[in-house]
């Protein structure tokens, strides 16, 4: 399953960014989904592994705020762990 393996994941959504951004969408509505795709984690998702523990954790208990920045620095990660 893609949630078991970090890379496996991380590669999927870094795909799916450049994706989105090939089809025009702007950096503000690829955050607003990452944030929408990160509740539905939290809610309905148990973690896989470690990285998964960590973010789950951490979204748990930001505000809004910091889920709009915990949501830029995986688009971050995952687009720089794709140039790699």
């Amino acid at each position: 399953m893609l949630l078991e393996n970090w890379e496996k994941w991380t590669s999927f959504l870094g795909q799916q960014v450049e994706e989105a951004k090939e089809h025009g969408m702007s950096k503000k509505v690829i955050e607003k989904t990452a944030v929408q795709i990160g509740d539905y984690l939290a809610k309905n998702v148990d973690p896989k592994n470690e990285q998964e523990r960590v973010l789950s954790d951490l979204w748990g208990v930001a505000d809004s705020e910091e889920k709009h920045v915990l949501a830029n620095c995986v688009i971050k990660l995952v687009q720089k762990n794709r140039v790699q």
